[in-house]
């Protein structure tokens, strides 16, 4: 919301604060581990207080990492003063060239040449050159890893912005290139069975750091067709995971809430005079305080189709004008519409796992008849989702079950299925019409409640991992 000079000015003055603060206290990367270290030695000494087995076991881990930090901090610290030292005797040896020459001005308006000449051509070279050799010793000694830095370039500038808006403007560096070139392996460990999905959404993800997609478009525009419970809400989530660290990183949007015609103020702010004026939009607002993310519009046939036209300009040109005359910026974001629409032609119109041409026209002249043709020309890809198979539920099932460890890793205990048990767990939560919500719905009645009742009631020890078998048709739990 500011403006031109002041916002340049106030990024400029804070890169060249965050330099001078690391200089003089510590660098961000070592105050964090400082702070790790506080806090371990507090969880420390609380659990001394505690003898029970699973106290003393995390009480192990506790020391063992905080004496991995200890070793860390002490490493990157020596290292730290070291940069430190070499750039006081820089900053040192620039301030005794300024107070030189301001030494051989004074002198040459005194017109003691005497003085001049011995300041000019004797004592100003030596620091020069001395000058050179620290600040070559100072480059060579800060490699890639280097804690600080003596002069704001356009990776402290980066950072700032980063840190003021949200927005990655940091470069691309090498790690980054391998997770955007392995991006698809990591959505497929989420996203079981749905490879045309997955491919599609990848690629525009590609195209858009590589810097090739239209600049005047969102990066991608998707509408995920397909029966409930297959994975189309779960791959927008694994998608703003793997992209921005965190799934809660998304701009959802329930259409469902969306059902008549007068809700499409709360999408780009209600008009003036009525109340909400001063909030902003749902959407743009979102959008305009975090522009890169993903945005899913969820179950979408379920809003009112006057709610679509807003969404018009956004799929074409990637901007949209918000109830107070700012524009905001889709330029950088990922839309995903999510439907069940058609979903009885798409469980009829499989055969050998893929979907015929027939059912395939028969969704499309759904859609043309529900959306506008505007609406359906300005999308990128309509992607049909499949129903699962039961081999692709068994991965499912193994998913969920490692959730469920992850969950129980704090008690130090795990749960595992026989393959009986599995074969069970299948047969009787797996329902193709209703995807793997049925499954995990069977999986938290039948298995999670079994292993509740062995912790409430004590049968299990820390270490110890609980089996679940099939004995007389019910599941058990040894």
């Amino acid at each position: 919301d500011r403006f031109l000079p002041d916002k340049a000015i106030d990024l400029v003055d804070e890169a060249c604060a965050m330099i001078r603060t690391e200089i003089d206290s510590l660098p961000t990367e070592l105050d964090d581990i400082r702070r790790r270290i506080m806090q371990l030695e507090i969880e420390e000494a609380a659990l001394k207080k505690d003898d029970d087995a699973i106290t003393q076991a995390h009480l192990a881990e506790v020391q063992s990492e905080l004496a991995g930090q200890r070793e860390t901090f002490s490493e990157m610290k020596a290292r730290w003063e070291n940069e430190k030292n070499a750039i006081a005797k820089v900053t040192r040896l620039r301030e005794d060239i300024e107070r030189v020459n301001a030494d051989i001005e004074k002198a040459e308006r005194a017109y003691d040449l005497n003085r001049a000449a011995e300041l000019k051509y004797g004592e100003l070279p030596r620091l020069q050159k001395e000058l050179a050799q620290e600040e070559s010793v100072a480059e060579k000694s800060k490699g890639e890893n280097s804690l600080l830095r003596d002069k704001v370039t356009e990776e402290e500038i980066a950072r700032i912005v980063g840190r003021w808006t949200g927005i990655p403007v940091q470069k691309l560096m090498e790690g980054e290139r391998e997770k955007l070139l392995h991006l698809e392996d990591v959505l497929h460990q989420r996203v079981i069975g749905q490879d045309e999905a997955v491919t599609k959404v990848c690629e525009a993800i590609l195209r858009s750091r590589a810097g090739i997609q239209d600049p005047n478009r969102p990066l991608g525009s998707f509408l995920f067709l397909g029966p409930t419970g297959v994975g189309k809400t779960e791959l927008a989530k694994a998608l703003a995971q793997s992209l921005f660290d965190d799934e809660k990183n998304m701009v959802r949007i329930d259409m469902s809430e969306y059902m008549e015609k007068f809700s499409v103020s709360r999408l780009i702010g209600a008009p003036p005079g009525y109340v909400g004026y001063d909030e902003g939009g749902q959407l743009t607002e979102a959008v305009r305080r975090h522009p890169y993310s993903v945005v899913l519009f969820d179950e979408v046939e379920k809003a009112h189709p006057d709610v679509f036209n807003v969404l018009l300009q956004v799929l074409d040109d990637g901007r949209i004008t918000d109830s107070q005359g700012r524009t905001v910026d889709f330029k950088n974001t990922i839309l995903i519409m999510t439907s069940n629409l058609g979903s009885d032609y798409i469980l009829e119109g499989i055969r050998e796992g893929e979907l015929t041409e027939g059912a395939r026209a028969q969704v499309d002249r759904l859609l043309k008849t529900h959306f506008r043709p505007e609406f359906l020309n300005r999308i990128d890809e309509i992607v049909y989702y499949k129903p699962l198979t039961r081999s692709q539920i068994s991965r499912i099932v193994e998913l969920m079950l490692e959730a469920l460890n992850k969950r129980l890793r704090d008690r130090q205990l795990a749960v595992s299925l026989t393959p009986e048990a599995m074969e069970h767990v299948i047969e009787q939560g797996f329902d193709p019409i209703y995807g793997a919500r049925p499954l995990k719905r069977y999986l938290q009645s039948r298995v999670e409640t079994l292993v509740a009742r062995r912790i409430i009631a004590a049968d299990v020890q820390p270490g110890q991992t609980m089996i679940v078998d099939v004995k007389d048709g019910h599941l058990t739990v040894q």
